[in-house]
């Protein structure tokens, strides 16, 4: 269904799943991940932050353009193509978004438990009750759209100020990013960063908001293309701010500490002023990747069935409920954390052929001609994302062999 809107509507669209995608990827791993890598490679982590960012243009591109254009989501364009994948697809995609839903509430609790010193368990009712709260509101299309805009801007400020105060060597950085030390050893930390950038439920939370408000078709093809291209320009932007403040400081000498290389860098340079700020940080990473995990993982379950899309509200609460059910009586299950993304590595090949190969077939988009180099690269990128898969199943053989 094609959809007309006015400049003010295609505005609040536009922001809405920029940041429903940005912020979903920016998440409590997003942020151990890019400190620990940086204080690993240092100014060389540039190129992997830069590589990514090509390769995560080229997969939202591809996904966001074929299933816009289409008005089909990620399962149905599966299904259509190989009848009964769709089912594997978005269950795949909805166990990664319960193992990871349950860190986010993890990494929201932890956050309340900096800033006002609250129990574990006290913090992830919290964070539960304030999501579901926000998913049982009649609308709540725009409500989460403003809210994830405002968590979004709030980590860029923050972590951004911290960058400034951490005086990074910003031209070492820009050098490494083109001529790193060592370009093989930064394989794993890019396949690592792309799978937490459009990994999963990732890569569909933007396309599938898009959806769900009805701007699809071909006259909308400029417009999600912009929408994606601006979301992984925010996500790398934030990386890219979390990588230099932390480069800043261990540069300067200092070490981060293990068990939270992230807020190092805030303490460094505002003391324990630096560390609340971190847990604000850390609060709203944590909080908006709940809100984008629940509703992403849910739009996958709206084409099985009448009853998906009639209570969609109700079936998000009841996923946020049962993850932090979880996270209050076991905590983080980390064999399942571990499993659950060694599983994502596995989907975002799969997705990907099959969005190159509906992007040809008229049935599914029509008489759209996806651009020939989009298709090119999107090719190249399931290559790479094929080592991510192989990885993974390594991984996950590790896994049961040594339980």
């Amino acid at each position: 269904m094609e959809k007309r809107l006015s400049e003010k509507e295609r505005s609040r669209f536009l922001r809405g799943a920029i940041f429903l995608m940005a912020t979903s990827a920016i998440g409590p791993a997003f942020l151990t991940q890019t400190a620990s890598f940086t204080e690993t490679y240092l100014a060389s982590f540039a190129f992997a932050i830069l590589l990514s960012l090509l390769i995560d243009i080229g997969v939202q591109m591809n996904i966001w353009l074929v299933i816009s254009v289409s008005g089909k989501r990620g399962q149905e364009i599966a299904n259509k193509l190989f009848p009964g994948l769709g089912y594997v697809i978005a269950g795949l995609i909805l166990f990664g978004g319960f193992a990871f839903n349950i860190a986010n509430i993890g990494g929201a609790a932890l956050g309340l438990n900096v800033l006002f010193n609250l129990p574990l368990s006290v913090g992830g009712l919290i964070a539960a009750a304030l999501t579901i709260g926000l998913f049982l509101v009649k609308r709540f299309g725009p409500i989460m759209d403003r809210v994830m805009q405002i968590c979004g801007v709030v980590m860029l400020v923050m972590v951004g100020f911290v960058m400034v105060r951490t005086s990074p060597p910003y031209q070492e950085a820009l050098i490494k990013a083109f001529v790193p030390d060592d370009a093989l050893a930064l394989l794993l930390p890019i396949v690592t960063i792309v799978g937490g950038t459009v990994g999963g439920y990732i890569s569909f939370a933007g396309g599938h908001r898009l959806i769900d408000a009805g701007i699809t078709g071909k006259e909308n093809v400029h417009f999600v293309g912009r929408a994606a291209s601006l979301g992984i320009v925010t996500t790398i932007t934030m990386r890219t701010f979390l990588f230099l403040a932390v480069l800043g400081v261990v540069s300067a000498g200092f070490s981060l500490d293990a068990s939270n290389p992230a807020a190092t860098a805030f303490l460094v340079v505002l003391g324990d002023t630096g560390y609340y700020m971190f847990g604000l940080v850390l609060f709203v990473a944590a909080i908006s990747s709940v809100i984008g995990c629940a509703y992403t993982s849910i739009s996958f379950l709206r084409s099985f069935h009448p009853l998906f899309s009639k209570y969609n509200s109700v079936f998000i609460a009841g996923f946020i409920a049962i993850s932090a059910s979880i996270f209050l009586t076991i905590g983080q299950p980390v064999t399942l954390l571990i499993v659950a993304g060694a599983l994502n590595g596995l989907i975002l090949p799969i997705v990907l052929t099959t969005i190159l190969i509906a992007s040809r077939k008229k049935e599914i988009v029509g008489d759209y001609h996806h651009p020939t180099p989009l298709l090119v690269f999107g090719v190249v990128t399931v290559l790479v994302t094929g080592v991510a898969g192989y990885i993974a199943l390594e991984g996950i053989a590790t896994l049961w062999t040594s339980s």
